[in-house]
């Protein structure tokens, strides 16, 4: 395998590639399907939005359906450098499942249990295995390797 960048760095962290803990996938699995349901839920919005479904604004409509479009490419970035061990990752997934439980918890109190628990488990498995050991050890690539100076 060709390394990352130059040096002793690089090389151990070419050999810890190949052991990425099947909790990593598991939670980036977890997180791209967040961005996936949050995907289809804009496409739901602008075909509402689209037919004339009435709205209080129409520019805020428009906000809201840029929200979900900018929300849903930010957990697809996240669950693909999450994969690929970057630090920065385990705190955004980290953010994203404590929001997918504030939603999904009053869902299912709001007698809607299937759609609840399909927003808690997953999220509550997430959670559990960001903070496993191998995960930390796997997700903690920096941007770069070596020095700024």
């Amino acid at each position: 395998m060709k390394p990352l960048v130059g040096g002793k760095e690089s090389r151990e962290w070419n050999a810890t590639i190949s052991a990425r803990p099947a909790g990593i996938a598991v939670i980036s699995l977890v997180v791209a399907l967040e961005a996936l349901a949050l995907l289809c839920a804009a496409g739901w919005y602008a075909f509402e939005l689209l037919t004339g479904a009435p709205v209080l604004t129409f520019w805020g409509a428009v906000f809201t359906l840029g929200l979900l479009l900018a929300f849903s490419a930010w957990l697809f970035a996240v669950g693909h450098f999450l994969f690929r061990g970057y630090r920065w990752t385990r705190a955004a997934a980290l953010v994203a499942q404590l929001f997918v439980l504030t939603i999904g918890f009053p869902t299912m109190s709001g007698g809607l249990v299937l759609p609840g628990l399909a927003m808690i488990v997953p999220a509550l498995v997430a959670l559990v295995l960001l903070f496993q050991r191998k995960v930390i050890s796997y997700a903690s690539r920096t941007g770069g390797t070596q020095g700024a100076i």
